[in-house]
């Protein structure tokens, strides 16, 4: 949707007319799935820090709109957030399959050490067929979960796509104005936004350092039928380094079509 933009554009435009408060403050940016033990890093996820709430700009243009922004049907997102269940069974019961058939394979490379009549044979052999067996019922699990995951999906596409159009038409007339709003709100705030991209490990360094200030670090991430998006308001100073940890649970789940 046209509120999950980021302008990079505008910003970067903006960016060569503020300018730059001296003395920049070290600030690094972790986004990752899990909790801190396990974290999964997210890499390529695009982090900025904007002088300016998103939200409150979104919110304000769409509470001036002429038409009040479409809701999505409960039911609609109900079915969707079946669908999401049955992937994640499906993509469970497949891991479970791929790690018996690492196992079988595994096995049947030892049997091919042992002669049949000897006794470390027999007893491979028998860890071989009671893995087989359950290799073939996670496979039939895994089909049927297959199944039932692709027959919610296909129920659903054409009212989803039929509610991204329309949700698509109303924020292209809603958010018209957006990028002057903007450019007027990083004018007033006298600092520049500014971005970067995680790396393997998940993290955003902006190695040129950033202006202190007030600001909102901002970042998405989509996973299949919903995003996780933070606007989180920050303050940066010179004082000390700026460490702030993206997750799940400081982030809004917004559902996605």
């Amino acid at each position: 949707m046209t509120r999950r933009n980021s302008f990079p554009g505008l910003i970067a435009l903006l960016a060569a007319l503020v300018p730059a408060a001296c003395g920049p403050a070290d600030v690094t940016i972790q986004v990752a799935l899990g909790d801190d033990a396990e974290a999964t890093p997210l890499e390529s996820v695009a982090v900025q820090l904007l002088p300016y709430d998103r939200d409150h700009i979104f919110d304000s243009l769409g509470a001036a709109a002429s038409t009040p922004e479409p809701e999505v049907p409960p039911d609609l997102l109900a079915a969707q957030d079946e669908v999401a269940a049955a992937q994640q069974a499906w993509r469970d019961a497949d891991a479970r399959w791929n790690d018996l058939r690492g196992q079988v394979v595994s096995l049947t490379e030892q049997l091919e050490q042992y002669n049949e009549a000897e006794a470390q044979y027999h007893a491979l052999y028998a860890e071989w067929e009671a893995a087989d067996g359950e290799l073939t019922i996670a496979e039939r699990e895994q089909e049927r979960l297959f199944e039932t995951f692709t027959g919610l999906q296909e129920a659903i596409i054409g009212r989803s796509d039929s509610m991204r159009i329309v949700l698509q038409d109303w924020e292209d007339q809603a958010f018209a104005d957006v990028n002057l709003v903007i450019a007027a709100r990083i004018e007033a705030a006298g600092i520049d936004p500014v971005a970067d991209t995680t790396d393997a490990a998940g993290f955003a360094d902006f190695q040129d350092g950033v202006a202190p200030g007030d600001y909102w670090v901002y970042a998405r991430y989509e996973l299949p039928y919903e995003e996780l998006y933070w606007n989180v308001p920050v303050t940066v100073t010179r004082e000390e380094p700026f460490v702030l940890r993206l997750r799940r649970d400081n982030a809004e789940v917004r559902p996605i079509f």
